[in-house]
């Protein structure tokens, strides 16, 4: 089964609305942390999300290929890049990084299409 990762994505984001409202001093602090790391400073927000990507894939985390690769794409990156992002978690994850990247490579296909304009 072929999982449609804007539809994952979408859904993941209302469903965290109820642990923001649940714990919402943790998450208005886990917010502020990912502001500061995603700050462009030695390294810009598309390479920080290049990152966040392979350790998405490495660590087998379907929900964090969801969003990190829609982040990557909002923030230019290309096929190349993710490619290349994908090989290095491949060497850092082994086998299991191996099909999780297959997902990581679908995910950026269905938002591709749906950014795409028409």
């Amino acid at each position: 089964m072929i999982k449609d990762w804007p539809d994952t994505a979408k859904y993941l984001s209302g469903e965290l609305k109820a642990v923001r409202s649940g714990t919402p001093e943790v998450m208005k602090a886990f917010s502020a942390m990912a502001q500061a790391a995603l700050a462009p400073k030695a390294l810009d927000t598309k390479t920080k999300e290049l990152i966040a990507l392979a350790i998405g894939v490495a660590v087998r985390c379907d929900d964090c290929i969801a969003f990190h690769t829609k982040a990557a794409l909002s923030a230019g990156a290309t096929d190349e890049e993710v490619w290349e992002t994908l090989g290095m978690a491949i060497y850092m994850g082994a086998g299991p990084s191996v099909m999780y990247a297959n997902h990581a490579l679908t995910a950026w296909s269905q938002f591709k299409e749906q950014k795409a304009p028409g």
